[in-house]
């Protein structure tokens, strides 16, 4: 898939519906340029085994990530004996970036399971989830609070993500497959609505870069995720 003549520090157009499916507690649909990703939060009233219930000062949350076999050109194969490496450094991420977004200790003995299933991929699979995954937990605590389930509202932070890189030696935002294939640099960046960022992670694909175009790719992530912070602000109007 091609940029379709975006601009180098425009973002592809991006939707997030909510409320995608009836069954989980709270659901998202993201759509950003040609990948689709379907993010659901279901909620446990109980704490992973590990945790101790009657010691415990907090909830939990923890986040799965999956792509589905027909959501790429060539047929991706389940992962039926557990997650692999690549995605279980995805669901970590996600799982680690949701985090900071949520007063854990104001949900009491609780697991949210955030579950994020790549429908089509054409670049951006784990910032779009991320970005939608918000959405869907936001959505989650927001019935829960008006169920009475919840005391106060225990989001403090809006949490999405993008992805930049550099391409034939120019600086590009939100990177479509097509971009991130040919990128010397590619880099995701997580960052909340007050404008720190959460994680970031660059790599030099067989490349280098200066300090100048990490500083600039920041510059461009930032933009792009001021933009779909309030793509997330209106799917809640």
């Amino acid at each position: 898939m091609s940029r379709e003549n975006r601009a180098n520090d425009e973002i592809r157009k991006t939707t997030i519906e909510l409320n995608h499916l009836e069954n989980p507690d709270g659901s998202a649909f993201i759509e950003t340029g040609n990948t689709k990703v379907l993010c659901t939060v279901m909620v446990e009233e109980s704490l992973p085994p590990w945790i101790n219930e009657e010691e415990a000062e907090q909830g939990w949350l923890t986040a799965e990530y999956g792509m589905l076999p027909g959501c790429a050109e060539e047929r991706v194969r389940r992962e039926r004996r557990g997650a692999k490496g690549r995605t279980k450094e995805i669901q970590r991420l996600i799982g680690r970036c949701l985090r900071a977004g949520i007063d854990l200790k104001k949900v009491g003995a609780r697991t949210f399971w955030v579950d994020c299933d790549v429908i089509q991929a054409d670049g951006g699979t784990r910032t779009a989830s991320i970005t939608g995954a918000w959405a869907a937990l936001k959505l989650t605590v927001d019935k829960m609070v008006e169920k009475g389930i919840l005391d106060e509202d225990p989001m403090k932070k809006q949490v999405a993500a993008t992805s930049v890189g550099v391409v034939d030696g120019e600086e590009l935002l939100d990177l479509c497959f097509e971009d991130d294939f040919a990128a010397d640099v590619d880099m995701n960046v997580v960052m909340d609505d007050q404008g720190d960022f959460i994680e970031i992670q660059a790599t030099g694909e067989e490349a280098v870069f200066t300090r100048e175009q990490h500083d600039e790719l920041l510059n461009l992530a930032e933009k792009g995720i001021k933009e779909l912070i309030e793509i997330q602000r209106k799917a809640f109007q």
